[in-house]
C-alpha cells in the first residue's frame, strides 16, 4: 500500500470534494481520482461514491478512514521524533473561532507569531459556524463547548461575561430600566435563534423571561456595533463592550459567564507549530484574563 495514496484518500474525504482536495494537495484533478482508484484496486474494495457534486464515503471508506488517521498519526509522530518535519515552526495552522473572540482578540495578537516565525502561516477564520476538525476544516477551533466525545485535545483558555449594555444617547432618550421586567418596554437587540452555533450561547433567557427582539443580529460585533448607534438594549461580551465609552452597563446584578475552549484533533499533538499556536493562544488569554472577568 502506497502512503501518498493514503494521504491522498485521507484529503478527498475530509474535503468531501475531489476537486476541493486536489487544490489543498496542489495536485491535479485527474491525479488525485487516478491514486483514489489504485488504492481502491490496492484494497480491492470501494471506499467512495463518487457523485458530480462531490463524494461520500462507503462503509468500507468509513473504517478505513479510521485505520487512515490512526496511520497518520504515526506517521506525523514518527517524522517529529526524527527530525523530518517540525524540527522549525513552519506550514499552516487554520483555526477556527466565533467571530467576537477571533477577530478582537486573536486577529491583534496572531502578527507577532508570524513575525517571530517567517516559515509559519496562519489562516484565522472566525466566522459563526460549526469546523470538522476530524475532516480538517481547521486545525484548532476555539469555541464555548467543551467536547465530550471524539479523540479531541481540550484546554480551558478562559471565562467570560456577558451583560447589558446600551448608549448614553439611547438611555438619554428612553431612560434606564430598573428591572428585567422593564426590558418589554424597551427596544431590543439580540442574535438569530436558528443560527447559534451551540445551545451555550442561547443565553437571553437569563436576563428577561419574555425577551423578544426588536433587531437580531448573527454576528457580536455587529450587535455592538448596534447598540452603540442607539439601536437598543443589547446583551454583549463584556469585552467587547469595555473599550466603548459611549456604553454603559444596564441592570449590572444581570451576568451570564462563559468559557472558552481550544480543541485540537489528537492526531497533531506531536506537530511544533501546532503547539507552538495554541500554546500562544493560551498564554495571551491567560495574560488579557482581567480583560475577559
Amino acid at each position: 500500500m502506497n502512503w501518498d495514496d493514503v494521504r491522498i484518500f485521507l484529503a478527498v474525504a475530509r474535503s468531501g470534494q475531489i476537486l476541493a482536495a486536489s487544490r489543498r494537495l496542489d495536485l491535479n484533478h485527474a491525479t488525485v481520482s487516478r491514486r483514489i482508484t489504485a488504492l481502491e484496486t490496492d484494497l480491492q474494495c470501494k471506499l467512495l461514491i463518487r457523485r458530480t457534486n462531490g463524494c461520500d464515503l462507503t462503509q468500507e471508506g468509513e473504517a478505513f478512514m479510521n485505520a487512515a488517521e490512526r496511520m497518520e498519526a504515526e506517521m506525523l509522530a514518527a517524522r517529529a521524533e526524527v527530525g523530518m518535519t517540525d524540527s522549525e515552526v513552519t506550514g499552516t495552522v487554520r483555526i477556527g473561532a466565533t467571530d467576537g473572540f477571533g477577530i478582537s482578540f486573536l486577529a491583534p495578537r496572531l502578527g507577532t507569531l508570524t513575525e517571530r516565525y517567517p516559515g509559519l502561516k496562519i489562516q484565522l477564520v472566525p466566522v459563526p459556524q460549526s469546523f470538522s476538525l476530524s475532516r480538517r476544516e481547521a486545525d484548532i477551533l476555539v469555541t464555548v463547548d467543551r467536547p465530550d466525545a471524539g479523540r479531541l485535545i481540550t484546554r480551558k483558555l478562559v471565562d467570560y461575561a456577558l451583560c447589558l449594555y446600551a448608549s448614553k444617547s439611547y438611555l438619554a432618550k428612553n431612560g434606564m430600566p430598573d428591572s428585567p421586567e422593564a426590558l418589554s418596554a424597551h427596544r431590543l437587540i439580540g442574535y438569530v435563534e436558528d443560527l447559534i452555533i451551540s445551545p451555550q450561547l442561547n443565553y437571553r433567557s437569563h436576563f428577561a423571561r419574555n425577551w423578544n427582539s426588536d433587531f437580531e443580529i448573527s454576528a457580536v460585533l455587529g450587535q455592538v456595533e448596534a447598540v452603540r448607534a442607539g439601536a437598543g438594549i443589547g446583551i454583549l461580551h463584556k469585552f467587547l463592550a469595555r473599550p466603548h465609552d459611549d456604553l454603559v452597563q444596564v441592570l449590572p446584578s444581570l451576568q451570564v459567564d462563559r468559557s472558552y475552549w481550544i480543541v485540537y484533533h489528537e492526531n497533531l499533538r506531536n506537530i511544533r507549530r501546532i503547539n507552538t499556536v495554541t500554546e500562544f493562544i493560551a498564554q495571551q488569554s491567560e495574560l488579557e484574563r482581567r480583560l475577559f472577568a
